[in-house]
């Protein structure tokens, strides 16, 4: 979630680590990470598994929560600390938010935190430059993303034997969730209503595009799967303690060679650095696909953009409930006629439903039609839950109804004159 100055200022990171301190005395958290000066980076609540903590920067602040059976118990939690820490940060005149873009993308710092994995990660995106002859995709010129971009993600358990259906079946669903979800608009790419994807898949993230967006063709067994992953680039490693960044090679040139050429950070300078692969580097493979299979025995829901705090649960209800009507949602989205006759494959349909004007063969009323078929789905699946989850998804029905989303709604308020604080407001009420 952006952390957001309301006086239009930057964030000063000491009011960021200073919220931070207060929540982990009020909650009797763990301190589990701290930066190269001792300030906190994370903590974790050991009987819960819930964690607090700054991604990439200190304004932009992340809750995770440990694994639960509802999501009651979730959103009760998740509730509890953002009015905790929004009491506290409208001491200085900050506010948590919800959006996926922090609108004060271009009024912060947007400086990485100083530890290792931070500095490197910085690092590596700011190398572009080098390697724009290398690969065929036009790098954009916000190599700070990371700093100002704010998702709401879901892992959700998966087994053996549903694995590749389930990439492949919410793979054709992120067209729609597009058009659902978006909620991150930054004026240097003003067709965008989602502009998250576009800035991680057009940057050294996305420099082999295996490691990032979507499959590009349907996984017909778990061999293909594995097949894939060994296309997926590593760029990073760790040795004596230092992250070290290299070009990306594929996990099977990686283990190939007998050595790899890499820089690190000396604490004053990048230096060079020539190292063996080693079998435990494949921990640090990191890819950003919109279905991530994790290591957890989950696939991670990636591509939502961090919803308005009212609405944060929306994300994890609806891939929630579709997952316990697999097959009937896959009757649907294989099946479509409505985005899926027109040329356009899942990937292509995915950016171009990320964008303020639909594509003028679209029949918005006919996506209204197929959008509202399945969130009753996902309703269905949630209410056979017996958990009453199904109440999360009145927002989304509005949504489709009034042919919206937080971005567009947004924007439009703008351009009626209603002051983008407004919103910021709006978004961080919950």
């Amino acid at each position: 979630m952006p952390v957001v100055n309301l006086d239009g200022q930057a964030v000063d990171e000491a009011v960021s680590i200073e919220t931070a301190e207060r929540f982990i005395e009020h909650f009797s958290v763990i301190v589990s990470g701290r930066d190269t000066d001792g300030n906190i980076t994370s903590a974790k609540d050991t009987q819960t598994g819930d964690i607090l903590s700054f991604d990439c920067c200190y304004s932009n602040l992340e809750l995770s929560f440990g694994k639960a059976a509802g999501l009651f118990e979730i959103k009760e939690r998740f509730e509890k600390y953002v009015r905790f820490l929004n009491s506290e940060f409208a001491k200085h005149g900050y506010t948590l938010t919800g959006m996926g873009i922090n609108p004060h993308a271009d009024i912060n710092h947007n400086l990485p935190i100083q530890n290792e994995r931070y500095r490197m990660l910085y690092h590596y995106l700011h190398s572009y430059p080098e390697h724009t002859d290398e690969v065929d995709i036009r790098f954009h010129k916000r190599p700070d993303f990371g700093t100002f971009t704010s998702a709401s993600q879901v892992q959700l358990d998966v087994d053996y034997e549903h694995l590749t259906d389930v990439i492949n079946v919410f793979g054709l669903l992120e067209p729609y969730k597009a058009i659902l979800f978006a909620n991150s608009y930054l004026p240097d790419y003003p067709d965008f209503l989602c502009v998250r994807n576009m800035l991680w898949e057009h940057s050294m993230q996305g420099y082999n595009p295996h490691n990032v967006g979507m499959f590009g063709k349907p996984l017909t067994n778990t061999d293909e799967l594995i097949d894939y992953i060994g296309s997926q680039s590593i760029y990073c490693t760790m040795r004596d303690g230092k992250y070290v960044n290299f070009t990306p090679l594929t996990v099977d040139e990686f283990f190939s060679r007998d050595s790899v050429e890499g820089e690190f950070f000396n604490g004053k300078e990048y230096r060079k650095i020539v190292f063996a692969p080693e079998a435990s580097d494949l921990e640090y493979l990191r890819t950003f696909k919109f279905e991530d299979l994790t290591f957890r025995g989950t696939i991670e829901y990636r591509s939502s953009c961090c919803q308005p705090l009212s609405e944060a649960l929306t994300v994890a209800a609806f891939h929630t409930g579709l997952k316990e009507k697999l097959y009937e949602l896959k009757e649907i989205v294989e099946n479509d006629k409505v985005i899926y006759s027109h040329g356009f494959n899942a990937t292509e349909l995915q950016k171009l439903l990320s964008k303020q004007k639909l594509p003028e063969y679209i029949d918005e009323s006919a996506v209204e039609r197929q959008l509202i078929r399945i969130l009753d789905l996902s309703s269905e699946g949630l209410a056979q839950r017996g958990l009453g989850e199904e109440k999360l998804l009145a927002p989304l029905y509005e949504r489709v109804r009034r042919h919206t989303n937080p971005a567009k709604t947004m924007l439009d308020g703008i351009k009626n004159g209603i002051p983008i604080e407004s919103y910021i407001r709006q978004y961080a009420a919950i």
